[in-house]
């Protein structure tokens, strides 16, 4: 899974009969990558239904798999990555076994080591506000340099730069990149600009770091 556009698209409590218009709206405003949680109501169908209308070069995923029994629903649907909150070896061994790849939720360093060691393609740090931001993935990547992190919780169009700045290799996003009242009010249009502009907005730090 190669992202040439560093940016994974979280959307969780999506309504199903509005995902199509979001996804191909976000894939065609620049977004290569949307992460559709596994506590969102209908989230399997949702995955299933639309995985054959993603374009070629972008990503449908599942996250919030906690546990093997979810990846193997993800699995099951279609999911083309996995984004865990957590780390459990087991789900990174059976993401493996099905060449799925895998985004491991960690915070501490023994975890974010862990999760690395145990096979994940990437590091989620989660949830990174808690621990400093910015500050805390430029410390992190002290020790562990070649592990690629992407930072979730609290990311934004104000601190994106300062993330990538600290080395991070993606972030997770949600309402800072769609836009909370756009979802709430089925906006279309304004909810493709705002991916637009968060994803010009990646793409110009990204350039620049």
């Amino acid at each position: 899974m190669q992202l040439d556009v560093p940016v994974i698209g979280i959307l969780r409590g999506v309504e199903s009969s509005f995902f199509r218009e979001i996804m191909h709206a976000s894939f065609a405003n620049g977004l290569r990558a949307i992460e559709v949680t596994m506590n969102t109501e209908e989230a399997e169908q949702i995955v299933s239904q639309n995985r054959d209308s993603v374009p070629e070069g972008s990503f449908l995923g599942m996250g919030t798999i906690r546990n093997l029994e979810e990846a193997g629903r993800a699995a099951d649907a279609g999911a083309m990555f996995f984004v865990t909150p957590n780390l459990d070896r087991e789900v990174i061994e059976y993401a493996k076994s099905k060449n799925i790849p895998t985004i491991t939720g960690a915070l501490t360093p023994t975890e974010v080591y862990t999760a690395w060691s145990a096979g994940a393609d990437m590091v989620k740090v989660f949830p990174c506000r808690a621990l400093g931001g910015p500050a805390y993935i430029k410390d992190l990547l002290g020790p562990f340099e070649k592990i690629p992190l992407v930072a979730v919780g609290g990311v934004n169009s104000s601190n994106l730069k300062e993330y990538f700045e600290a080395g991070v290799k993606g972030v997770g996003v949600s309402s800072s990149l769609f836009g909370r009242k756009a979802l709430k009010d089925k906006n279309l249009e304004e909810l493709a600009g705002n991916v637009k502009n968060f994803i010009d907005r990646c793409l110009d730090c990204t350039d620049k770091v």
